[in-house]
């Protein structure tokens, strides 16, 4: 949540660069935005607005300009979004500008402890961070000093990633971060700062990780990072290896569509990371001894994550015979259950930096329990911090609305689950062609993104104007209905919810009334009888039926008929046309899809 970027050394196109990340970074957060510019003889600009990097572009001039600079795109936590409490924030006497990934969360008792006399522009925690900096700094400190005091007096439970710029040194930028994802951009005659390496991939494709306790100093030619001990330390850039247009949208008018476009190919990129020519499967053995060795796997993750795991958790216990739990981030770091004697914890995460999940990690290492982190970005926290990583291969998922890291979530479950049945000989393992069946899904995703503007009408039929909806089905057609549920209402706000079909009677089937939506997904051959019955029960109350069926299951007058695929891996199918349903119903109510309000990409909050 909010994106950072920063700059030095850029001539005085440091303008420029800042914007450029900051519209990378707006799926982090959108309703305020800000600029802190400075150039060689010290002249400086702040520039900030409630809305979005488009209304802060209008309120540049040409004047503005510099070659130091630091950015910030705000998903609100203290304050309403306003210019007042947009980022960059200033100390009082306008020499400290801040911005701020996180949350402080004894900001209330700072600023009566130390800022009792300052007059406050903003309601947010983050002035009193920039405010503690002045106030230091007063007692004759350095800016280092200042802002490494200021560190220190911050509470263990709260999270931040820092950007501090001193007018009166033009050129130099002060970081630190706990929690909350940084990194260090370096190139040839500069070096930057960003949450995300997309941020600064038009300017650099190396970048050093940052760890929780660095303080760093940084001038356009020099890198100095001290870590949480105050040892200066030399870490080594990665390379990111990924062509900075691939985050654009091309001809698509919204990122949402494109994603859900490109997952068929992203099954085939799946296959072939982790896949031989003979279909033997490629992944760390070492990994797989520490899976087997276990007695039960716990799944970790939230929201859309949480919901591709509850498809694992089907994948794990019928392919390699583990009995697997699946629980929510942040009720599991909080409310821990009574855990297994070997237990093997699954991570997943679309960018590795969920902090719900990071804080139960940060329990499980403690506890030395293995671990596994999925997640679509290599090096990220949740990567770096568990002891083994498989990667999605989905490629930049910008939209808010998670599609292809959902099913690429699920397509690399299926390959991890398929190879620890085979070493357990495991015969519905063996029986398992994960390459073949992977094939035949990515060909079932075309087919129906090739049918998007049939589903196109049944949206502005059913959809268009309703209040409220419902998704059904039994067993991993129920996990798929959650998450159908959630795409629906994050984007289009429909209040919409997903049911086991068999609870309809036990409660929720109080809720039909003539009009009311409901979509039915039926794949598995054992149920499909049972909710054809729990359809007419909707259908004698009113309700308008959609039904999301397999070819095999078809009858007359079923609205979206699947190709058929391995059961076990329908979910890959059957959330292609919930994720059409979605996008189409927001773009109809003329929302905006990639950006559904309240919500932002990368959740580095608790």
């Amino acid at each position: 949540m909010c994106g950072i970027v920063g700059i030095t050394g850029k001539n005085d196109n440091a303008v420029a660069v800042l914007i450029n990340g900051l519209e990378k970074l707006e799926y982090r957060g959108y309703d305020s935005a800000g600029i802190f510019v400075t150039d060689s003889q010290g002249q400086a600009n702040l520039v900030k607005v409630k809305g979005r990097i488009a209304d802060l572009k209008d309120k540049l001039t040409p004047d503005i300009k510099g070659n130091t600079g630091i950015g910030h795109t705000r998903w609100a936590t203290h304050g309403v979004p306003s210019e007042n409490n947009a980022h960059p924030h200033y100390s009082e006497n306008g020499r400290f500008f801040l911005v701020h990934n996180g949350v402080i969360g004894n900001f209330k008792e700072l600023k009566d402890k130390y800022l009792a006399d300052v007059k406050f522009v903003s309601e947010t925690d983050t002035e009193v961070v920039v405010q503690l900096v002045e106030h230091f700094s007063n007692e004759g400190l350095t800016t280092k000093e200042a802002f490494k005091k200021t560190l220190s007096v911050i509470d263990a439970s709260s999270s931040y990633a820092f950007l501090l710029m001193d007018k009166n040194e033009p050129g130099t930028l002060y970081a630190a971060k706990s929690k909350s994802p940084l990194l260090i951009a370096v190139g040839p005659d500069f070096n930057g700062v960003c949450s995300d390496a997309m941020a600064m991939l038009k300017e650099t494709h190396d970048f050093i990780e940052l760890t929780d306790g660095d303080v760093v100093v940084l001038t356009a030619s020099s890198i100095d990072i001290e870590d949480k001990d105050g040892n200066h330390v030399d870490r080594k850039p990665f390379h990111v290896d990924q062509d900075a247009s691939a985050s654009e949208k091309g001809a698509y008018e919204h990122y949402m569509l494109k994603e859900i476009d490109e997952q068929p190919a992203v099954m085939r990129k799946i296959a072939s990371a982790y896949l031989n020519e003979d279909g033997s499967i490629n992944i760390d053995d070492a990994l797989l001894k520490a899976m087997n060795q276990s007695d039960r796997l716990y799944i970790v993750a939230a929201g859309t994550s949480y919901h591709a795991g509850l498809v694992g958790h089907e994948l794990f216990e019928k392919l390699a015979h583990i009995p697997t739990e699946v629980h929510v981030a942040s009720e599991f770091g909080y409310n821990m259950p009574l855990l297994s004697e070997k237990p093997f914890f699954i991570f997943l995460s679309q960018s590795g930096e969920t902090a719900d999940s990071r804080q139960v990690l940060v329990q499980v290492n403690e506890l030395n329990y293995p671990s596994l982190t999925i997640t679509n970005v290599a090096n990220s926290t949740l990567s770096r911090e568990a002891d083994y990583t498989l990667l999605l291969h989905a490629g930049p998922e910008i939209a808010v609305a998670s599609t292809k890291a959902y099913t690429a979530q699920i397509a690399v479950e299926a390959v991890l689950a398929k190879r620890l049945g085979e070493i357990k000989g495991i015969k519905e393992a063996a029986q398992f062609d994960i390459k073949a069946d992977l094939t035949t899904v990515a060909n079932a995703m075309q087919t129906m993104v090739d049918e998007k503007h049939d589903i196109e009408a049944l949206a502005k039929q059913n959809l268009n104007t309703t209040r409220n909806a419902f998704y059904i089905g039994r067993a991993i057609d129920y996990d798929t209905a959650i998450e159908a549920a959630l795409k629906l209402k994050e984007v289009s706000y429909v209040q919409t919810e997903g049911f086991a079909s068999g609870e309809l009677k036990h409660g929720t089937i109080a809720l039909i009334e003539e009009g009311t939506p409901v979509i039915a997904i039926i794949t598995d051959p054992k149920t499909a009888a049972h909710t054809r019955s729990n359809v007419q029960e909707v259908i004698a109350r009113g309700a308008n039926v959609i039904i999301i069926t397999s070819e095999s299951l078809a009858q007359p007058g079923d609205q979206i008929v699947l190709p058929d695929v391995n059961p076990l891996l329908t979910p890959l199918v059957s959330i292609v046309p919930a994720q059409l349903l979605a996008y189409y119903t927001s773009k109809q109510r003329g929302y905006d899809v990639d950006k559904p309000r309240n919500l932002a990409k990368s959740v580095t909050v608790e």
